[in-house]
């Protein structure tokens, strides 16, 4: 490699020093590379591996000597100015030698090719014609140098290749090379050089530095420049600038531009037409943009599949897909052909919204005409299926993916890993995600970032975490999107302590602004009710400079509720004006939770006032805490207007609003009125949950009839309606305690034969109920029973069970009692 550190004419003088070697196989020169020859030579020729290679190309010929064992010798041992001079040497008068070995030394050896000899293959190509060979040989220079390195390199080419034919040519590849690979300034650094040197721009590098500039008033300096230097323009040129206009949302100007230049040599196109389509449809703007389509005709212009396809995925996008079919019928009667892609975007259409029945069809249609489904169609459908839940399909579409040679992409194994991911199939998601490394497939950010979320949303944050690993060693840095969902997982499964020093280590790193994993933090510590290790991390906020969001807020009004200290959370909404954040309905209604749960009425219909008094619409769980604290108070009849003012403001109040007031209802003793708001949600579509019916069964069990809560019971069972398990044992106590053992032992068997699990704490409720009315033998089935189920009794139960023998005069039963405590330690 060249040091870039010494000027170039000092390092071609060294790298030169064996030039008259040429006179041993050549004749001729041109006048430019003789010159380059003349100024730096100053040694005899050298006895070296590049005198070696040049007897070779001249005794044995350019094939044979390269495929040889002799020149892979010498190869070895080349450095960078030995080559500089073979090019040089073979340029003229054996070009596609010196192409050859160019082209040979950096595919097959890996060799790092200096400046110089970059150059010199370039002006082979332009002598040639081989203009594209020429730019591309460029560019491979200059992603090699990367940006900034124009200014030397430019000084290069003024300085040792200012007389060579075409260099003219070669500085424009210059230029065109550096923007088309995105090295922007480096390309108008070129620029200013050739004006300086009075060299021509072609249209070309013009137009490539307008496409990346297109985005930016700058622009327009290159659009003045192509007028001013009288630069003929071609059919590109006006089409990136209306492309550019309608990136920078000046679709008015667009407009105004397309129709000044109708009349003109290069007037509106069906490029131009399709870039204003393309803008007013990404703003949204779809019936504008189909009355373009339309004046395409009246300019006497053919709409080509392009155009079609840009509407057609706005109209997919928007939902209108029978109006996206018909368009696609239409494209035949105008004489264009739908391609893949055509099918490929009606596709993604119906996979938007999970019509996959659709989506075959379109598929089917796509085989009738002759066009097979590509990559992008399969993980389309793939993609399709798995958002249906139905992954087994998308296995199905993968293998048939591969029996047809297609290779499955980064973006398809992303998805199936989400979704397995997703589905708890956690074993199948790390098997799949080694088939894709196995098959060399890299992982990116996204892939490692999806899975690992998904893997920390369902508990595995272990293997998350090895997968964080895995991804940081392969040199992928993890996001604050990765990040985050590790120190969410590890607080999920309760390792605080872990989350913290993870969360520690990354506020010394580059995410020590990443705000989002300060608010995980304080949303956890003040949940956890830790409300000093919560205003701890905002002073570390604020201490930073890291603005605080609403979320940061929220989450701190909500530890100091949960501590009961209201004051301070009512001092942080003026903490928020501070910021210029806006107080959100989360933030009034958990303060109003703090205010409801303290019992202050009037504090909570404060903070309702001021909230509607800032336009901040109460929420359906604003109106839930409200109802809550009426029902605390005793204001039962409010809490019922208060649910039907919800439903006259267009807000449906949930189960758990219901059960507040059912609840309540019951404890007050009104049965009648609880089960009537059970059949108000029925008649609003509001499906009862278990827990409605629990607070029903527990309220005529302990305020109502008993015999009506059996029949209730017995209902719901032949209704198939969910009960939970409270429901059963709700009952079950209730019998027990009205001394009804029959009813007790047969919810109690109903309850085991649907399969819930029985515990020791089951037991114990049941065997106290019957010992306290001196039930002792049916205590003692009972007792039986759960032994022969597997459950040893614990000290309080076998306590219990002592004392009643003794009460009851069994000292026989005492005795085993007391043998078995015993044994059982």
């Amino acid at each position: 490699m060249l040091n870039h550190t010494h000027p170039w004419r000092s390092l071609l003088r060294k790298s030169l020093n064996f030039c008259p070697i040429t006179s041993l196989v050549f004749t001729k020169h041109s006048v430019s590379a003789a010159k380059l020859h003349d100024e730096f030579a100053d040694e005899s020729i050298p006895n070296d591996a590049g005198h070696q290679i040049l007897i070779g190309f001249r005794n044995f010929g350019a094939s044979k000597f390269l495929s040889g064992h002799q020149f892979r010798t010498l190869a070895s041992v080349l450095n960078p100015h030995q080559v500089d001079q073979i090019l040089l040497s073979l340029e003229v008068d054996n070009s596609d030698s010196a192409l050859v070995l160019f082209d040979l030394l950096r595919k097959e050896y890996e060799f790092r090719h200096s400046r110089v000899s970059f150059f010199i293959v370039s002006h082979v190509f332009a002598r040639k014609g081989q203009f594209k060979k020429s730019r591309r040989v460029l560019e491979q220079m200059v992603e090699e140098e990367g940006s900034g390195s124009a200014a030397s390199i430019c000084e290069l080419l003024c300085n040792s290749f200012r007389d060579w034919d075409l260099n003219n040519v070669v500085w424009d590849m210059l230029a065109l090379a550096y923007s088309r690979s995105d090295m922007v300034h480096d390309a108008l650094f070129v620029l200013a050089k050739m004006k300086v040197l009075h060299l021509q721009v072609s249209i070309a590098t013009y137009n490539s530095l307008l496409y990346n500039l297109r985005h930016t008033d700058m622009m327009w300096d290159i659009y003045d420049e192509i007028k001013g230097n009288g630069i003929k323009q071609n059919e590109y040129t006006n089409p990136i600038l209306i492309d550019g206009l309608c990136r920078q949302s000046k679709l008015e100007d667009a407009v105004t531009f397309l129709r000044e230049t109708k009349g003109k040599e290069f007037g509106p196109s069906v490029v131009s037409v399709n870039a204003l389509i393309s803008g007013f449809c990404k703003m949204g703007s779809v019936d504008v943009a189909k009355s373009f389509f339309c004046m395409m005709l009246k300019y006497g212009l053919l709409p080509d599949v392009y155009s079609y396809n840009i509407l057609l995925h706005w109209l997919c996008v928007a939902g209108s897909m029978e109006e996206a079919l018909e368009f696609t019928n239409g494209m035949e009667k105008h004489g264009v052909e739908p391609d893949t892609v055509t099918y490929n975007i009606l596709l993604n259409g119906f996979r938007i919204f999970g019509l996959m029945s659709g989506a075959w069809k379109v598929v089917q249609t796509m085989l009738r005409n002759g066009l097979n489904p590509d990559l992008v169609t399969y993980t389309i459908l793939i993609c399709g299926h798995c958002q249906m839940g139905n992954i087994e399909e998308s296995f199905k579409l993968k293998a048939k993916m591969l029996s047809q040679g297609l290779k499955l992409n980064i973006v398809t194994y992303t998805v199936l890993l989400s979704s397995l991911c997703k589905s708890g199939r956690i074993h199948e998601a790390v098997i799949l995600f080694h088939e894709m490394e196995d098959i060399g497939l890299k992982p990116d950010l996204l892939t490692y970032s999806v899975v690992i979320r998904c893997l920390c949303k369902l508990g595995a944050v272990g293997v998350a975490i090895l997968l964080y690993e895995d991804m940081c060693s392969n040199r992928i840095y993890p996001n604050s999107f990765v990040c985050s969902a590790i120190i969410s997982g590890l607080c999920e499964k309760g390792a605080i302590s872990e989350a913290r020093m993870y969360f520690d280590s990354l506020t010394k790193s580059d995410m020590a602004e990443e705000i989002v994993l300060y608010n995980i933090m304080i949303d956890r510590y003040a949940k956890l009710g830790n409300i000093g290790e919560a205003v701890q991390i905002y002073k570390q906020i604020i201490e930073k400079g890291i603005s605080p969001t609403i979320v940061t807020f929220n989450s701190l009004i909500y530890g100091f509720c949960k501590k009961r200290k209201l004051a301070e959370a009512a001092q942080l909404l003026d903490t928020i004006k501070l910021y210029g954040l806006v107080p959100t309905s989360v933030t009034y209604t958990t303060l109003m939770n703090g205010y409801c749960e303290e019992g202050d009425m009037h504090g909570m219909f404060c903070m309702l006032h001021e909230m509607k008094a800032k336009s901040i619409e109460p929420t359906q769980i604003t109106y839930t805490v409200v109802v809550k604290g009426l029902c605390n108070k005793g204001r039962l009849h409010e809490s019922v207007r208060l649910l039907n003012d919800m439903y006259a403001e267009g807000l449906f109040p949930d189960q758990i609003t219901y059960n507040t007031v059912i609840q309540c209802f019951c404890k007050a003793h009104d049965l009648q009125k609880a089960f009537q708001l059970h059949d108000q949600m029925l008649q609003h579509g509001l499906q009862p949950s278990p827990v409605t019916y629990n607070v029903l069964i527990n309220g005529l069990c302990v305020y109502g009839n008993l015999k009506v809560a059996d029949r209730l019971l017995v209902t719901l069972q032949g209704q198939s309606i969910r009960l939970t398990k409270v429901a059963y044992t709700t009952i079950i106590k209730a019998h027990c305690a009205k001394g009804d053992v029959h009813n007790a032992l047969v919810f109690f068997h109903q309850m085991v034969e649907r399969g819930f699990e029985v515990s020791i704490r089951d037991y114990s409720s049941v065997i106290n109920r019957l010992c306290k009315r001196n039930l002792i033998a049916e205590a003692k089935n009972f007792f039986c029973m759960m032994l022969a189920h597997g459950i040893s009794p614990d000290q309080d139960l076998c306590l219990v069970m002592l004392n009643a023998f003794h009460r009851s005069g069994d000292p026989i039963s005492a005795s085993e009692i007391f043998a078995m405590m015993i044994k059982c330690g």
